[in-house]
């Protein structure tokens, strides 16, 4: 955080207001620059005076867009000055007060997002610190990523995004506000390869808000929740999810705009490949309107084929069942794609060539449900069940050792 350290006895709010009047009147002539110079500065005292913080904020924000485009001011300078008229906010005499001032400033700063845009997120940044209230310090964090995102610069902001579930314990937002940043951050996210799976998650959090919710409201998700599984569905590295227990994701299965794309989830999370070739060969125009290429989508679905046929095989795939299921011709494609799925671990198996099938240990579920769960239960209780008996064979040999052991004792005397 920046610290405003007085250099001379005037003071830095009234140097500024000397500074940026002197520019802004410099072609006026100097009688008519002086006379207006004095004028603001009479007004900025008077301010300071009577303690009217925001009525100075103002003042001394008129002549922002003129330094912002002067170059005969530099970089530093600009950073001097909105220090000063950020440092303002620390004066505010109440919260309400604090948030007109940043909404002032904030204002200001956003107007022409692609000049210098780096130095204006950094002033932006100054200003959050300085924030004692900790709405106002949301309220400048979203213009911060949207002004990151106007002005292409958000690789300055994605680390912050880091921080999102730190900042709403600070925060305490409602879920308008809550969904608001969700979508926002995810906006930020999505541009860069990096964080794309950040954005995905952001997506579907931002989706999980909208619960309970009347028709109208959960209407406002329907864009996005179609958004959210194409994005899911182009992913070549992601392979579950829980979009289907969603109620802003359900709502689209009878939604006229948007039912072929949860058609198009569902076969993605519950069906195999056969499915997916037969409704690309009725909607190949509906998924290249969604920039969805038939061969990336076949690809994906021969892995998710494959994790279907581990999961309902009980350990033993034949070659020639993946080979049917994936739509393969030879053996040396099945093994290509059973290592595909090792590497990205799908699955966890063995190959038998010899014999000619894939030994499953275990698998990745594409969904995970009251189904999944109920198997998950199932597994438990056997394996509770199986140490409890190791734990009776241990105490029933350990008691049949020390019978022995008593009765060699007798013996011996």
């Amino acid at each position: 955080m920046t610290t405003v350290v007085p250099t001379s006895e005037e003071d830095p709010a009234l140097s500024v207001v000397r500074f940026t009047s002197e520019l802004s009147w410099s072609d006026a002539g100097p009688e008519v620059a002086e006379q207006q110079v004095s004028r603001l500065c009479v007004e900025a005292q008077e301010c300071m005076v009577m303690n009217r913080w925001l009525d100075l904020t103002s003042l001394m924000l008129t002549s922002a867009d003129i330094v912002f485009s002067n170059s005969k001011v530099s970089e530093k300078d600009l950073e001097c000055i909105f220090t000063v008229i950020c440092n303002l906010v620390t004066k505010s005499k109440s919260p309400d007060e604090e948030l007109e001032m940043a909404k002032l400033i904030c204002a200001k700063i956003i107007q022409q997002p692609s000049d210098k845009p780096v130095l204006r997120l950094k002033i932006l940044f100054n200003l959050y610190n300085l924030l004692d209230n900790v709405y106002c310090r949301f309220y400048v964090y979203m213009k911060a990523l949207n002004l990151a995102m106007s002005g292409k610069v958000t690789e300055h902001i994605i680390p912050s995004c880091k921080k999102i579930d730190s900042f709403l314990k600070e925060w305490i937002l409602e879920v308008r506000d809550q969904r608001e940043l969700f979508l926002c951050v995810a906006n930020a996210l999505k541009d860069s390869k990096s964080s794309a799976k950040d954005s995905f998650k952001f997506l579907t959090r931002y989706l999980a808000t909208f619960s309970g919710e009347d028709a109208y409201i959960m209407g406002e998700a329907k864009d996005e929740a179609a958004r959210t599984i194409i994005e899911f569905v182009k992913a070549p590295d992601m392979f579950q999810c829980d979009l289907l227990d969603m109620p802003a994701v359900a709502q689209l299965e009878k939604d006229a705009k948007y039912a072929l794309v949860y058609q198009l989830l569902k076969i993605f999370l519950t069906q195999r490949l056969d499915a997916y070739l037969e409704f690309q060969a009725v909607n190949s125009a509906l998924l290249k309107s969604y920039g969805l290429v038939h061969e990336d989508c076949i690809a994906k679905m021969r892995m998710i084929s494959l994790v279907d046929l581990a999961s309902h095989e009980s350990g033993r795939i034949p070659y020639t069942l993946i080979k049917d299921t994936l739509r393969i011709d030879d053996d040396d494609e099945v093994e290509l794609w059973v290592v595909k799925a090792l590497t990205s671990k799908l699955i966890a198996c063995k190959m038998d060539q010899m014999n000619q099938v894939v030994l499953v240990s275990s698998c990745t579920e594409r969904v995970f449900g009251r189904q999944q769960w109920q198997v998950l239960r199932t597994k438990l209780g056997t394996w509770r069940d199986n140490i409890a008996n190791v734990i009776n064979t241990i105490q029933a040999n350990k008691i049949t050792e020390d019978s022995s052991q008593a009765v060699q004792g007798l013996m011996i005397r």
